[in-house]
């Protein structure tokens, strides 16, 4: 029996703020027309020796002060001030009254992959320049990976679950499954989930660009993230956030609340291969797949189209392709599966929230985003990417795929929520 077969969970509010679009309608109109949010970094000087030169940025005409106070931005970390925004706009989007109903039965569940990295460096500036005593004393709190989490709960009272998730970039997705699950087995009526990741930083770009993970495609910067297309040469790094509001049905239904979809199932599994490196015959990937469809009780034949991990990696397109295959045989060639981060680059702990509002809404109005750049597909890789544009199609169910270092492995599914 699956564990949400007596309270089921639906997503009633989403939040986003990204390279492509600082709210959510923005948003999901880059992705339809194709749009790549790649460009030259801006955020701090580089020069020849640095192999990777661009970035997936949110440029200086994001307002973050629509949202968060000056005053908030001073003691939060960019990250959080990326997440605070999206909750908050997840927050109006759901129309809950946040100051009425039982605190305790309303929650936050929201993690980073390596949260406060951008506060890290300025302390370690302020240190050497100037010494010890020059650091600000808010560089803890504003550092620690569950400074969203804590932030968030305090701005709109909720005081029952809270948790932050650190998986590397299975982050968003571990923190919606983990926010289903409680509300499921009747820990919570309402829970805000997601992720958040400020790390186009020096080091950050430093430490993955010597690891070999970066595109260097730096002449044509929109055309460097192609998942699954032979001339890929590694992911390109972004930043944004992405916040959802999840409700159990009947709590939903009661407020007449908009529903955008539900979610169904949750499955997640490790490698255990190897730090960084997926396992190249993608058993982990298929698992939890497997286990996302176990838990709520579809059929692989249901699956209509999958948002891909998909990052522009050689090792991680190839595992992801093969685990499709080998799960779903032949219907593998029936459903479609296309990357996001073809246009928003990479957003670690942040990749799982935002692709999940873009399999929601793929489901909500039936149509599947593309894979941009997709001029050459890999040998082998022979499934329908959705290449290059839109397309109009019935999607009722759908998988949202998260696989972070660590080996971790998270699987979502949705489904068009039609009144019953």
């Amino acid at each position: 029996m699956s564990i949400n077969s007596e309270r089921r969970v639906v997503v009633t509010g989403i939040g986003a703020v990204t390279n492509i679009g600082y709210d959510v309608p923005t948003f999901w109109r880059s992705l339809c027309e194709g749009r790549s949010g790649i460009g030259p970094v801006t955020c701090f000087e580089q020069d020849e020796r640095w192999l990777t030169r661009i970035a997936g940025e949110i440029d200086a005409s994001w307002d973050p002060c629509k949202y968060v106070t000056k005053r908030e931005i001073k003691k939060l970390d960019r990250s959080s001030v990326l997440g605070l925004y999206a909750a908050e706009e997840a927050a109006l989007d759901s129309g809950i009254d946040f100051q009425q109903g039982d605190p305790y039965r309303r929650g936050v569940v929201i993690g980073s992959g390596v949260g406060g990295i951008q506060t890290i460096e300025e302390g370690d500036r302020r240190i050497a320049n100037h010494g010890p005593m020059k650091v600000s004393p808010f560089t803890v709190p504003k550092l620690m990976v569950n400074a969203l989490a804590g932030n968030v709960s305090i701005r709109f009272s909720l005081k029952g679950v809270n948790n932050a998730p650190a998986t590397a970039c299975a982050t968003g997705a571990h923190a919606l499954g983990g926010a289903f699950r409680s509300i499921a087995r009747g820990d919570a009526e309402v829970i805000l989930c997601g992720g958040t990741e400020a790390a186009v930083s020096p080091l950050c770009m430093a430490s993955f660009g010597t690891m070999k993970a970066l595109s260097t495609r730096n002449d044509e910067p929109e055309k460097a993230s192609r998942p699954f297309d032979r001339d890929r040469d590694g992911f390109v790094l972004s930043e944004g956030a992405a916040v959802l509001v999840l409700e159990e049905l009947e709590h939903a239904k009661s407020r007449g609340a908009e529903i955008y979809a539900e979610i169904r199932g949750f499955g997640c599994t490790c490698d255990a291969h190897h730090i960084a490196a997926p396992d190249p015959r993608g058993m982990g990937a298929q698992k939890a797949m497997e286990f996302s469809l176990r838990d709520a009780g579809i059929n692989l034949e249901q699956i209509d189209y999958i948002n891909a991990h998909g990052t522009s990696t050689p090792l991680g397109d190839a595992a992801e392709v093969g685990a499709v295959k080998s799960l779903f045989g032949d219907h593998a060639f029936k459903l479609a599966m296309c990357s996001t981060k073809s246009m928003t680059g990479h957003t670690l702990g942040a990749a799982g929230g935002i692709e999940s509002i873009a399999t929601i809404l793929s489901v909500k109005n039936d149509i599947m985003v593309p894979t941009i750049n997709l001029e050459n597909p890999d040998d082998g890789f022979d499934l329908d990417f959705v290449p290059n544009e839109a397309q109009e199609r019935k999607v009722d169910v759908a998988l949202n795929n998260s696989f972070g270092f660590g080996g971790h492995n998270v699987s979502l599914c949705y489904t068009k929520y039609t009144g019953d």
